[in-house]
């Protein structure tokens, strides 16, 4: 999440049903655009809104895949362990605990020098 999203936004964007449909079937199982599109009876468009979404707040992360015919596509995954939201003294307060290994690090950087 970037120090600069507002508990606002997130709180939104969590409410977003198709977004909480979306982050829980890849939480599950890292997927493609397409094949939660498929697996949740969305349109294709309405997957990939959702998950700029939620990559904005990085809550998921993709890396890029090579099918077998030779195209690339990107495979989603969540980016967190858990989150907790809790109020106290009349504000709300967001927390998103992640695990970071270094392999995933290491391919994350990698996937980011290819994009360029």
């Amino acid at each position: 999440m970037d120090e600069e999203s507002s508990i606002e936004d997130i709180l939104d964007m969590i409410g977003d049903e198709h977004a909480r449909t979306v982050l829980a079937s890849i939480s599950r199982e890292p997927c493609s655009a397409k094949e939660l599109a498929e697996r949740l009876d969305l349109s294709q468009p309405t997957i990939y809104r959702r998950l700029e979404l939620l990559e904005d707040y990085d809550l998921i992360k993709h890396r890029t895949l090579v099918a077998d015919d030779g195209n690339h596509y990107k495979e989603f995954q969540s980016n967190f362990n858990s989150t907790v939201i809790s109020l106290e003294d009349d504000e709300y307060d967001v927390r998103i605990f992640r695990e970071e290994n270094l392999p995933d690090r290491f391919t994350q950087l990698w996937d980011e020098l290819g994009a360029t």
